[in-house]
């Protein structure tokens, strides 16, 4: 068996491993209660620091929470706006964690934003273009170069959102504790919560680079022979 498929199977498997954590997690802190619903938790969040541009809505889904910097809107998943629990303080507070940071302009998110365009026409043709270079490797490698570097667009991308996810979830975190929305007891499991929402993000750029690191084998390998 190559190291590829060794690291490929091993990133699967932990990243098997981290989403069955989180899963599990999320489920036992969504049965923990607290006194604000997901939506009430956002839209203190946000004013506390001074934000009254950023609308809160409900989304459909289940695990559909993101910020939307284009319109400016928090959008939580309809179990999260509405439930009154640790696990939807949280992932409320880190969706707001992105507000905060646009409002802050920061860097990375400005970075990931800015590779949204890139990445979204990157994940449409890249595996096409990866076979066709692939197949025609011989006589046209330019192809296969190309899909790499579209490629290396995407795990550039993944690498970028980590800072982003993390910061967001630090910025929760800390505002949780200081407005007392969560105290001593409650705190650390919102952090372990989305502790574990960003180890996901970790596995992912991991496998990204892996795959990445795959294709560029084949061709330096084919531009070999």
């Amino acid at each position: 068996m190559s190291i590829y498929w060794i690291i490929f199977i091993g990133t699967a498997l932990v990243s098997w491993l981290v989403q069955r954590s989180l899963q599990s997690k999320f489920k036992r802190f969504s049965q923990i209660p607290l006194g604000m619903s997901g939506a009430e938790v956002a839209r203190k969040m946000l004013n506390d620091n001074g934000i009254y541009d950023v609308e809160v809505t409900c989304t459909p889904g289940h695990l559909t929470d993101h910020y939307n910097p284009q319109n400016k809107t928090v959008n939580l998943s309809e179990s999260v706006y509405n439930s009154r629990s640790v696990a939807a303080a949280a992932v409320a507070a880190h969706e707001c964690g992105h507000a905060l940071q646009h409002a802050d302009a920061y860097a990375p998110l400005k970075m990931r934003s800015a590779l949204v365009p890139i990445v979204s026409f990157s994940s449409q043709w890249v595996m096409w273009i990866l076979l066709g270079g692939m197949l025609l490797l011989k006589t046209f490698p330019q192809l296969m170069l190309a899909g790499i570097i579209l490629f290396a667009m995407t795990t550039l991308f993944s690498f970028i959102t980590l800072p982003v996810e993390i910061n967001a979830s630090v910025r929760a975190v800390r505002w949780l504790d200081n407005a007392g929305i969560t105290d001593r007891q409650t705190t650390p499991m919102a952090e372990s919560a989305l502790r574990s929402a960003a180890y996901t993000y970790v596995v992912a750029a991991l496998g990204s680079l892996a795959t990445l690191l795959y294709y560029i084998m084949i061709f330096l390998g084919g531009r070999r022979d």
